[in-house]
């Protein structure tokens, strides 16, 4: 076997063995930890590192005691699956995200996962005195409530437990009366035509309150939601003031926002600043 430049042979070995995993669950459906390590002759933290490597990469779901497929047809994951996915490139954009945050705002955020990274850098930044967020998050209000300096408003409705969030009509009034900064969205899909869009229209709806409340629309999207339409649209492109992602958004997407003026900022892999 020739091993590419730059990688150790182990590495080699383990990009293999995933790979033969993925191509396993996608013919059965599903896997089990201890069939795998019997199967490749390694241990089950092996097997279970490879699988979490794997379930970074979308190819895979991770079940108590194995995988399986993802369901790729259904059109809106629960949230705990959709938040162990992309977890590195969520934790980046967070941080960043959060950087653009001063004491003294008011911003909101939705129910996305990315809205969670961003919810959890901000409480681990601490130091605020006077800093309210808005959101119809059910997580993200957990995740805040009770950090110093830090007002939670929480908009009214239906609980969705598919996103844990709270939509409907009771939660437009809020944004009617309130003063906002800016607006951190997450998205399902992200396509220049025809915009940021989300995979049910309450999610949208609530969404679209949120963006046209805001002085500034910050985008909060991984490299996956590119080139993706999902149901329904909640804000045009030409309506996103700044777009935050990982390095592997496609580059002709990328020009194509910055030449209509969007600010778009790549964060490179690393440690979370």
């Amino acid at each position: 076997m020739t091993v590419p430049t730059g990688a150790a042979p182990g590495d080699v070995f383990a990009r293999e063995r995933q790979d033969d995993i993925a191509r396993l669950v996608t013919e059965q459906g599903r896997v089990r930890v201890r069939d795998l390590a019997t199967r490749f002759a390694v241990s089950t933290v092996t097997i279970r590192k490879d699988l979490a490597a794997l379930e970074q990469e979308g190819r895979l779901l991770r079940t108590h005691g194995g995988a399986i497929v993802p369901d790729r047809d259904r059109p809106e994951p629960a949230f705990d699956l959709r938040e162990r996915l992309q977890q590195d490139e969520k934790a980046r954009i967070g941080a960043a995200a959060a950087a653009l945050v001063h004491d003294g705002d008011s911003i909101v955020m939705d129910a996305s996962t990315t809205g969670l990274a961003v919810a959890r850098r901000i409480r681990q930044r601490g130091g605020w005195s006077q800093l309210t967020v808005i959101t119809n998050g059910l997580r993200i209000a957990t995740e805040l409530a009770g950090s110093d300096g830090i007002t939670v408003l929480m908009t009214g409705g239906r609980v969705r437990w598919q996103a844990m969030s709270v939509v409907g009509q009771l939660g437009d009034g809020l944004f009617d009366r309130i003063n906002v900064q800016t607006a951190f969205v997450g998205a399902a899909g992200f396509a220049v035509e025809p915009g940021l869009s989300d995979a049910t229209d309450e999610e949208a709806q609530i969404k679209r309150s949120m963006v046209s409340a805001a002085r500034r629309v910050i985008a909060i999207v991984d490299h996956t939601k590119w080139h993706r339409v999902a149901f329904a649209t909640f804000c045009r492109t030409d309506d996103i003031d700044a777009v935050l992602t990982d390095d592997g958004a496609p580059d002709d997407m990328v020009r194509d926002l910055r030449a209509r003026g969007i600010e778009v900022t790549l964060i490179p892999p690393g440690p979370a600043a």
